[in-house]
């Protein structure tokens, strides 16, 4: 499991697995940033998996194929990203899957920065987390902000989007940061281990998928800040609700698979969340965060993701 491999850098090294749905525009930008690679075409290949979407997606991934041979599309019907990515690893002929997101813009040097960590740390269960932070373009709100800040409530807790300023003067991460918009492994890895099918809703397949690998061949996460990738999508408050309902209503298939992890929070934990989110709780929080111009804001937040998270997690049973 901990074999090393040996690189050969006139090869083809690294395939870009991108799973996208509905989001040709953005796409376009993302595939653009690829095309603009300070890494030789002919070391890496982009898989484009269209997880069934109803516009010029198709379209799209054909202009760049047009003008480069590296860039490839794959079509399956709609079944979830973790399916798609798994679609995609199987047809990369890379040694090294990097994992993204459509909506994220990489840097020119983005994947040359990948591509060093894996020639420092060659073996098969050593992989690399990548820095992403929010479009410079995109205009930040409070809720962005709280976001991408795990630490922003008593310095523990927070949003749920990325929390990369738990990993400041750190050279590994956990599986908790196992973040698919940014990471690469081995394809040997992923072929052995692939995404759970189970996880067709949003949330959980990431982390599951990054638990598992630690527990079953200690996976080491390697965190390069210069591999960046810029995410170029605006939220808004309402996306949290869908957001945190799915991860919910998933939370149960997770608990089932590792009750260790208590991902379904015990009762005591459960009235706590109820204590912070009920709809009193809720009023005066958005009140105290009005009144105090935003001091309130990252708790109030806070209180409302826990609010969808149980009713997400009712609706699928205790």
């Amino acid at each position: 499991m901990r074999g090393h491999f040996e690189y050969n850098l006139g090869d083809m090294q690294m395939s870009v697995v991108i799973p996208t749905f509905n989001r040709s525009r953005i796409l376009r930008d993302c595939l653009e940033a690829l095309e603009n690679q300070d890494l030789p075409a002919k070391n890496f290949e982009v898989i484009v998996v269209d997880d069934g979407s109803k516009d010029t997606t198709k379209a799209v991934v054909a202009s760049f194929a047009k003008r480069k041979q590296n860039f490839i599309y794959l079509h399956q019907q709609n079944q979830g990203q973790g399916i798609a990515r798994n679609y995609g690893v199987q047809k990369a002929r890379g040694e090294i899957v990097v994992l993204i997101g459509d909506d994220i813009i990489v840097a020119p040097n983005f994947l040359t920065e990948h591509l060093r960590f894996h020639l420092r740390n060659p073996q098969e269960n050593q992989a690399v987390l990548g820095f992403t932070a929010w479009h410079p373009k995109l205009t930040l709100t409070p809720y962005m902000n709280w976001l991408t800040n795990g630490s922003s409530v008593m310095g523990k807790f927070g949003g749920h989007q990325f929390a990369y300023e738990k990993l400041k003067g750190k050279i590994e991460a956990d599986y908790n940061f196992f973040y698919t918009s940014n990471i690469s492994l081995k394809k040997t890895l992923l072929e052995k281990f692939p995404f759970d099918p189970e996880f067709s809703k949003y949330g959980w397949e990431d982390i599951e998928l990054g638990y598992r690998l630690h527990k079953r061949v200690g996976l080491k996460l390697y965190y390069n800040a210069q591999a960046v990738g810029y995410h170029d999508h605006a939220m808004t408050e309402d996306s949290l609700s869908g957001r945190m309902k799915a991860i919910g209503a998933s939370a149960h298939v997770f608990h089932k698979k590792y009750p260790e992890l208590q991902k379904v929070p015990p009762l005591s934990k459960q009235f706590v969340f109820w204590l912070l989110s009920n709809p009193v709780s809720i009023f005066v929080l958005k009140f105290l965060r009005n009144l105090s111009q935003g001091k309130w804001t990252a708790l109030y937040y806070y209180a409302l993701s826990k609010k969808y998270f149980l009713e997400g997690l009712y609706s699928q049973g205790k």
